[in-house]
């Protein structure tokens, strides 16, 4: 005897298959719609981009500098290209980001510059660890592009502690401690632009730091202040 309950199960199981498969073959399509076979988006990364000061002749000094690694205010604390277009509200380029923190940056082009002047015995970075009688400190403050309808300016604060290790007490040990800032416009209105003037701000606060910091130390050696 034929039991006409199969018949019935297979037209509800087939449709059953059928709707699945569809649904299957439409989240398929929606997926490749929404993204696969479409490039990938290209993130642009910059660095600084300057010479380093040359050398002004003057007589290297018999003396080490290291210099720590710079801590970033929390508000710049990122690789994002941050600018301002109006203030108490900041934003960042979507698409270009610099190549490591501002904070490695700056250090790194700072240690340097600083052994490319040939004022100092030695230079070590934060990852040397080789004693040092004299020691530089800080962290970046500021490291933004500012825009405002008389121009755009990149804008780099920094603040840097100098330290002598062979003295105990505070007033002896602090050599000096000093705030930098540097504005530069930009020449574009890009963040091609905005790597370029941060180079420019970069080199002209190094150039005022090592000459701080030549004056300081030949001074505390105890030879009369360079001119």
């Amino acid at each position: 005897m034929i039991n006409p309950f199969k018949k019935v199960q297979a037209k509800i199981s087939r449709p059953s298959q059928l709707g699945v498969r569809i649904v299957a073959g439409i989240s398929i399509w929606l997926w490749i719609v929404s993204g696969c076979g479409k490039p990938p988006v290209l993130i642009k990364r910059y660095i600084f981009d300057y010479p380093a000061p040359a050398a002004t002749g003057r007589p290297a000094l018999n003396a080490g500098l290291k210099v720590e690694q710079l801590a970033v205010a929390q508000a710049y604390n990122t690789t994002a290209m941050v600018y301002q277009a109006e203030p108490f509200k900041s934003d960042a380029y979507h698409y270009h980001r610099w190549r490591v923190n501002p904070g490695f940056l700056v250090t790194d082009y700072l240690v340097r510059d600083l052994r490319n002047s040939g004022l100092f015995k030695a230079v070590w970075g934060a990852t040397s660890s080789d004693d040092c009688r004299f020691r530089l400190e800080g962290g970046v403050a500021e490291c933004l592009e500012i825009d405002r309808p008389e121009g755009w300016q990149a804008a780099l604060g920094l603040h840097l502690t100098l330290l002598d290790l062979d003295h105990q007490e505070i007033t002896r040990r602090v050599m000096f401690q000093k705030n930098y800032r540097a504005l530069e416009p930009l020449v574009e209105k890009t963040p091609e632009g905005l790597a370029q003037a941060m180079s420019q701000a970069m080199q002209r606060l190094s150039i005022q730091i090592i000459n701080d910091l030549y004056q300081a130390i030949h001074q505390r050696l105890g030879a009369p202040s360079a001119s």
